[in-house]
């Protein structure tokens, strides 16, 4: 089985591509070469120099011969531009989520006219394809059956694609399933462009001995899952087989990935309570309208029903959630920032 990672090198990428090479099998079938597609590819990559990995470094529409020049059994679509650079430039937007994602498409589609495998192809969505219309505001808890009203750029790209998934699976190109991720916290590493950013900053920051701004007031709710839950989302969406039994992918409705619901006020607590008051004080309270338009616009409870017939669940609760990132980075966090020895622990 030969498997691309579009946006391998980005955070969600490189975390799929590690499970894979752990797992080293998808669908019950061996993973025999692993193609890790994007743009920047860092120095000294481990990845990059495991022997299953193959890269393809460029702009994924001048790459796709290379991508598609030996048969590709699963496609998994992660590159995409960020929430908050797509409602800056449009033009960017349109072009990195909506124009790169019809150009995979097509190619796939192109590799099953010619004869080769049907790709199963798993693009990443967002919670983002959701927001209140003035016609139509949000119901109390969001499903899959919920009309996506999107109230960005972003959303709305994301949402444009989701139906090019549907349509070129309706006509048999390929095999298209959608996740909705729901927004990632807590990221390691350094700040991205998303408007959801601050929703990893305000707890990686401070316990980095770092100050963060929060640009939203604490009362807002918000829908979070890890990382451990979003790669296991995808890559349980990716092996899915098609059917209506238990396990399996009935229809062609994307799947909310579970979300944990918390507010921010909670999140901060949290934070207060792990790591003590030295460590949360570094957050500074300060609003920004523009990412409170956009992030506020997104629905935070969601009904999990469709992801738990796939075996999948949300979080338990956010402390969890900050413990798994202390245990998965511990150099990211500064001397002193805990209390004491297993204050964050089992």
């Amino acid at each position: 089985m030969r498997i691309v990672i579009t946006g391998g090198f980005g955070f969600l990428g490189q975390q799929v591509a590690e499970a894979l090479l752990k797992r080293r099998t998808l669908c019950g079938t061996p993973v025999d070469r692993l193609v890790l597609a994007d743009r920047f590819v860092p120095a000294g990559s481990p990845l990059a120099a495991d022997p299953l990995v193959d890269v393809v470094q460029g702009d994924l529409s001048e790459r796709l011969d290379e991508i598609f020049a030996r048969p590709v059994d699963v496609l998994i679509h992660l590159a995409s531009a960020v929430s908050a650079e797509c409602e800056a430039d449009f033009d960017l937007g349109m072009s990195a989520n909506l124009d790169t994602t019809r150009a995979l498409l097509d190619a796939a589609r192109a590799q099953s006219a010619a004869g080769g495998p049907t790709p199963r192809v798993v693009f990443s969505s967002s919670v983002a394809v959701y927001g209140s219309d003035p016609a139509l505001p949000l119901p109390p808890v969001v499903g899959e059956s919920t009309l996506p009203t999107p109230q960005s750029s972003y959303g709305t790209q994301k949402r444009v694609c989701e139906m090019l998934v549907a349509e070129y699976t309706r006509k048999g190109f390929v095999d298209g399933r959608v996740a909705r991720l729901m927004t990632v916290s807590v990221r390691p590493g350094k700040p991205n462009a998303a408007a959801s950013g601050f929703l990893s900053g305000i707890i990686r920051e401070p316990l980095s001995g770092l100050p963060a701004t929060c640009p939203v007031g604490p009362e807002l709710r918000v829908a979070l899952a890890s990382p451990r839950r979003t790669v296991d989302g995808i890559l349980r969406i990716a092996e899915a087989e098609r059917g209506s039994g238990p396990g399996q992918l009935d229809g062609g409705l994307p799947v909310n990935l579970p979300a944990l619901t918390v507010t921010v006020a909670e999140m901060l607590a949290t934070l207060r309570r792990v790591a003590g008051d030295a460590v949360a004080d570094l957050v500074t309270v300060t609003p920004d309208p523009a990412v409170e338009a956009i992030v506020g616009s997104w629905p935070a409870a969601f009904d999990n029903a469709r992801a738990t017939a796939l075996g999948l669940a949300p979080d338990e609760n956010f402390e969890s959630v900050v413990r798994a990132y202390v245990a998965d980075h511990p150099d990211a966090v500064a001397a002193g920032s805990l209390p004491a020895p297993g204050a964050i622990g089992a």
